[in-house]
């Protein structure tokens, strides 16, 4: 009973702290009952997150095909990983609201640029995955130029690249990052049956990023598209 009033308490804390924007404008196809769209302002700049309008409108149709090779195109589990929150669109809208108003938030689109191209979710920071895995050529320099200028994270006191190498093979990576004033990511990719922001979570996990620290947003942009939210052209 305790864990239901919770439950329904923080969906009513949701729904109050989202609906604080809202417009006065009633429209066709509002978001929730009590979220129309979100006018919100990133980096300078004024973005609008709202359904599309038209009763006709169809999936944009990068995301309309229902079958990819598995694998690499596997479905991924709800539970990517312990600690690691798994978002639905309105917690999704929730963040991209808190991270306007200067929260210590940053929503990341973990695909690579020839898919970001197709449109994103408006608010969010491109970095692709390959920048964080090894495998994929990313170098330790360029690692630690993410974790520092984009995710906030601070090399150790007296830690270097090396250290960070070593920090890795050895699997205590804690000693090479200070993640005490590092940023609550929020991060997503083409939906669930894409492996990039997957492989972006489980990158940084391995290098001691706080799981906690780290949200999911598995519909990704197929999701976003289904329900006709809005999107960006992407850089």
């Amino acid at each position: 009973m305790k864990f239901h009033h919770l439950i329904t308490a923080s969906a009513a804390v949701l729904a109050l702290s989202l609906s604080a924007t809202v417009s006065a404008e009633k429209l066709a196809f509002g978001i929730t009952p009590d979220l129309q769209k979100l006018d919100f302002k990133h980096d300078g700049k004024s973005y609008t997150i709202m359904r599309n309008q038209d009763q006709k409108n169809t999936i944009n149709e990068n995301f309309a095909k229902t079958s990819r090779k598995c694998p690499p195109f596997c479905i991924q589990p709800i539970v990517l990983a312990p600690g690691v929150e798994t978002l639905g669109e309105v917690e999704m809208i929730h963040y991209v609201k808190k991270m306007s108003e200067g929260e210590n938030i940053l929503v990341v689109d973990s695909r690579t640029p020839d898919w970001v191209e197709r449109g994103t979710i408006p608010g969010a920071k491109n970095i692709p995955w390959t920048k964080l895995n090894p495998a994929k050529g990313a170098t330790t320099e360029g690692i630690i130029e993410v974790m520092t200028k984009e995710f906030g994270a601070k090399l150790a006191e007296g830690a270097d690249a090396f250290t960070v190498d070593e920090a890795v093979a050895e699997g205590n990576a804690s000693k090479a990052f200070d993640y005490s004033q590092a940023k609550t990511l929020v991060m997503f990719c083409n939906g669930m049956w894409c492996g990039q922001s997957p492989n972006n979570i489980k990158s940084l996990l391995k290098i001691g990023y706080p799981a906690h620290k780290i949200k999911w947003y598995r519909g990704g942009m197929q999701d976003w598209e289904i329900l006709g939210l809005s999107t960006v052209p992407g850089k």
